[in-house]
């Protein structure tokens, strides 16, 4: 699915984002605090303190867009420790329905 979108790469950013943001302020996370092109095919994971709410930023060619979800119960978790971490696809979707992976810890 996201090979169709053109989608490279798959970044997920661990420090807690104020979700307030939107495009601009997601967009200036992805360059000043990742280090990141916005506009090189990535798509860029964010999620909130609490854990069950992240929005995703991609670039589409002709403009930015932003996708949102919150979970009922639960929480998204990241695996491993690191800030900024590159996932599959597969990990990807297993986080995006919620499914905390093997090495996975809990959001704070």
């Amino acid at each position: 699915m996201l090979a169709s979108l053109g989608v490279r790469r798959i970044l997920a950013w661990r420090d807690p984002v104020d979700m307030r943001k939107s495009f601009d302020g997601l967009v200036a996370v992805v360059t000043n605090t990742l280090g990141e092109d916005p506009l090189s095919n990535s798509l860029f994971i964010f999620i909130n303190r609490r854990g069950n709410y992240l929005k995703l930023v991609y670039w589409d060619r002709t403009g930015f867009c932003l996708f949102a979800k919150r979970l009922e119960r639960g929480r998204f978790a990241l695996p491993g420790t690191e800030k900024k971490q590159e996932l599959n696809e597969q990990m990807f979707r297993l986080i995006l329905d919620g499914i905390v992976l093997g090495s996975a810890s809990r959001m704070r």
